[in-house]
């Protein structure tokens, strides 16, 4: 398990007890329906000489208490780094353990920003726990943005990528530790994401405001593995549409290929090399000899923080709104960008994320 960065103080029988956040709440303070121990209860009993009735009667008042001094609404993620067993695999342990570092360490310096902080580590997973379903949101758009910053300096094969699922509900917690359903019901949420995607379910979704609100997609019901039952889900769209395309339209066929989640999309002909992917996107053409025309790997999208720049990567004619490309030569795409390759396919970006018929006040009410 990973080492998170430093706990908040520990917080010891008889404090007062404290939120999500580590915050004190007020001694005495109850939740409605719910009587505090009653103050001639004995502070020692003899477990022996209870009967089957008091000791349900004692279990009935301790759950209370707990509920009382220590239940509170949060919301949780859970952000887990995607093919990090494949990744040990073939790296070794050391590159391994650097890449879940670093994934803490990023995480751990976007929440001390949001008010939000780390409960638990294991391995390729972290847990994190904030007071607002609305700064958790913040805080996870964020984290993929500062990840993507960082994989601009690393190589294609050692880049870090993230599913992240976030939940609201109500937890058990003294200030330190986190526990409940909802801790759970949340890692379900992530495995079930797309790699770089962030999803919520319809309970954090309520609790956002109209402006995240608007940037959610509903995905209908999602059979959760492990969890077994399936759960409304929305998927957080955290990057800007205005400038970042989804999608790109291959004009001689109509084929819509929708672009995934990642910092490099490799595009070209070559499907599978040594038995590994070639190209993210593999494009190719009814014609066999028109489709020859398009290089093994044609160009490549690289992810910079104002956008998508398309970067050439063969000697065969590639034309981004007009300017021809040289190979290496590297210019910026966006939603409408039209890109010719060598005469035979024309691709257009697009930057729509709502299916047709979909309207916004459908998310808002969702």
């Amino acid at each position: 398990m990973l080492t998170a960065a430093a706990a908040p103080p520990i917080h010891r029988i008889g404090d007062a007890p404290r939120d999500c956040g580590g915050r004190a709440r007020p001694i005495g303070s109850s939740i409605p329906g719910i009587q505090p121990l009653p103050p001639s209860m004995p502070t020692e009993i003899d477990l022996a000489t209870l009967s089957m009735t008091e000791i349900f009667r004692l279990q009935n008042l301790l759950s209370q208490e707990l509920v009382r001094r220590f239940e509170s609404s949060a919301a949780v993620c859970f952000s887990d780094i995607v093919g990090s067993t494949a990744y040990f695999a073939r790296f070794g342990d050391v590159a391994g353990r650097a890449l879940q570092q670093l994934h803490i360490d990023l995480l751990d310096r976007t929440l001390a920003r949001h008010g939000g902080r780390i409960v638990d580590t294991a391995g390729d997973g972290a847990v994190s726990c904030f007071l607002s379903a609305n700064a958790a949101t913040a805080a996870m758009c964020e984290l993929q943005h500062a990840v993507g910053e960082e994989n601009a300096h690393r190589e294609r094969d050692h880049q870090l990528v993230l599913r992240i699922g976030l939940h609201w509900g109500r937890v058990l917690t003294d200030g330190v530790q986190v526990t409940g359903d909802v801790m759970n019901l949340c890692s379900r949420i992530a495995a079930s994401a797309e790699p770089g995607q962030i999803r919520l379910s319809r309970d954090a979704f309520r609790e956002l405001e109209l402006e995240h609100r608007l940037r959610c997609r509903p995905l209908g019901e999602v059979e959760l593995k492990g969890a077994g039952r399936a759960l409304a889900l929305l998927a957080l769209d955290w990057l800007d549409r205005s400038r970042f395309p989804v999608a790109v339209l291959v004009r001689e066929t109509a084929e819509r290929i929708e672009l995934p989640l990642q910092d490099l999309i490799s595009f070209g002909r070559l499907d599978i090399v040594e038995g590994m992917s070639a190209n993210d996107v593999v494009l190719t053409l009814a014609d066999p000899q028109a489709t020859r025309q398009i290089s093994r790997w044609h160009f490549e999208l690289r992810r910079r923080p104002g956008g998508y720049a398309l970067r050439s990567v063969t000697s065969h004619t590639t034309l981004v709104d007009g300017q021809t490309l040289q190979r290496g030569d590297e210019v910026p795409v966006v939603p409408g960008s039209v890109v010719s390759l060598a005469g035979v396919m024309t691709l257009e970006f697009i930057g729509n994320t709502r299916p047709e018929g979909t309207r916004s006040d459908e998310t808002m009410i969702f």
